[in-house]
């Protein structure tokens, strides 16, 4: 049974600018690390606007809150990463705020809590500005924001995004740009035109916390013990099939150059904002990869029964069901997500991808199951 959702105290809320020396990492070579010593503490500040967690293990709202009256002020901004990065999934409904100040809170939810910097907003190698898809009434072209547009994946990927696809639904269970060397931290939606006839076009998110605390231990210290390739053929596919010019370089970080799209990073990945260990190597990600240092055959089958986990346990996931402007942000570090392709209109979006810090895994870090026990027994 899972174990019920509680406010985590893991540590004192700070202000990354004013980080002493004691609480930050040693200083290393690499500067694409997050900056955060240990985990961060809420400082309680957005506790008088109602809100309430969707399910037990992920997911939270705030029906009334609208994001650009907290935009300017960051304690609450860090408070929010720290929530997002806790349940996991926020939502927030009817939205007014801008495309901009999207593109501001995307990095300032990594800034605030210690990601490097050298990070910014992700510039898609394919959903970019090059498609000509406006992301404003005002006709702007933008390459750090991604449209997500149901007729464009329709063209490019037609037998995975179409209606009344034959494909198994849960093959499109990711977490976003894993491919990339430096991979998202927090990654923010706004869905402003839904489906005609109201309904359809959900998206369902997953918690890689709770699916590490599924594995029984000797999995957890194996699954600890791997890495693997993450690899998306698609865009060299798409770009080769529809003649789409791909970016190539600079998409947001230093290390995010080239057109391989292609990765090695932590099965299980600590997230620095919590603390808590996450099931990071995993689902759509690797379907053109592996797991790295075991035959084929091995690696098929671990990558098998990791989507199990995913897919499979449903009192893992959370259902969004889409108002028009409704925005929803999320902790690529720790959620899958996958959308429902049950619709023939249009739907479209944008978001905002941020970049984090280089995955890693911490020996020391805990499970999200063990902070929740450690806090009850403490209570």
């Amino acid at each position: 049974m899972s174990p019920p959702a509680a406010d985590v105290d893991l540590g004192q809320p700070v202000a990354v600018d004013s980080l002493t020396d004691e609480q930050l990492k040693v200083p290393t070579k690499e500067n694409n690390s997050n900056r955060l010593a240990g985990p961060l503490k809420s400082s309680g500040s957005l506790d008088s606007y109602e809100h309430f967690d969707v399910t037990p293990v992920i997911g939270a709202e705030f029906p009334k809150l609208q994001l650009s009256e907290i935009l300017s002020n960051d304690n609450k901004i860090r408070d929010l990463a720290i929530l997002i990065s806790q349940r996991g999934v926020v939502f927030f409904r009817n939205q007014d705020i801008s495309v901009e100040d999207q593109k501001v809170l995307g990095q300032k939810l990594g800034e605030l809590t210690g990601k490097p910097e050298t990070s910014k907003l992700h510039r898609h190698a394919l959903s970019n500005s090059k498609r000509g898809i406006a992301v404003d009434e005002n006709g702007k072209l933008d390459d750090e924001i991604s449209v997500i547009s149901s007729e464009q994946n329709r063209t490019y990927y037609k037998d995975r995004f179409g209606y009344n696809s034959k494909r198994i639904a849960s093959e499109g269970w990711h977490a976003d740009i894993t491919f990339e060397r430096i991979p998202s931290d927090y990654a923010i939606l706004k869905i402003h035109t839904v489906p005609t006839d109201g309904s359809g076009g959900d998206t369902l998110w997953a918690s890689g916390y709770e699916a590490y605390d599924r594995l029984s231990p000797p999995w957890q210290k194996f699954a600890e013990s791997l890495t693997a390739t993450h690899h998306q053929p698609n865009f060299n596919r798409v770009a080769k099939d529809f003649g789409a010019e791909l970016i190539d370089g600079a998409r947001g970080a230093p290390e995010n150059s080239g057109l391989d799209f292609k990765a090695s990073h932590p099965v299980v990945r600590t997230n620095p904002v919590t603390g808590w260990k996450s099931l990071f190597g995993a689902a759509h990600q690797l379907e053109a990869g592996w797991i790295d240092g075991v035959s084929q055959t091995e690696s098929e089958i671990i990558k098998k029964y990791f989507l199990q986990l995913i897919a499979e346990n449903h009192d893992l996931q959370v259902r969004f069901k889409w108002g028009r402007n409704d925005l929803a942000v999320w902790d690529n570090r720790s959620v899958f997500h996958t959308a429902t392709n049950d619709y023939s209109g249009k739907r479209q979006g944008n978001r905002v991808v941020s970049l984090g810090e280089k995955p890693f895994f911490d020996a020391q870090s805990v499970s999200r199951r063990e902070a929740l026990e450690g806090l009850a027994a403490k209570a």
